[in-house]
């Protein structure tokens, strides 16, 4: 978990464990983390981590999707001018992207 103090709010939040460095956080392991105590007059919000929430959400497989497919939609334009051809409907990088669903 990652403590954080919010000094002009007089706050520390007490959160997941962070994925970059900000000033004024710091990880703690579990133990430490429900011992902590602060100041008098300061306000300890704990947010607890979801441990349903792994891996990516919808939104992020679009996204990683949609970056794919734009890439290749830009690589093949770039090769078809080079070889002054014009694009079809019914190449394999078109539309639809060389991407697709596998159930878990």
């Amino acid at each position: 978990m990652t403590l954080t103090y919010i000094y002009a709010d007089s706050t520390a939040v007490l959160g997941p464990l962070a994925t970059f460095s900000e000033p004024h956080s710091y990880d703690l392991c579990d133990a430490h983390g429900k011992r902590l105590t602060v100041p008098n007059g300061w306000t300890v919000i704990k947010e607890e981590s979801s441990q349903a929430n792994h891996g990516p959400s919808d939104d992020d497989l679009m996204a990683i999707a949609d970056a794919v497919r734009e890439v290749a939609a830009n690589h093949q334009s770039v090769e078809n001018k080079s070889q002054g051809e014009v694009a079809s409907e019914n190449s394999p990088l078109g539309r639809r992207g060389h991407l697709r669903a596998v159930p878990s």
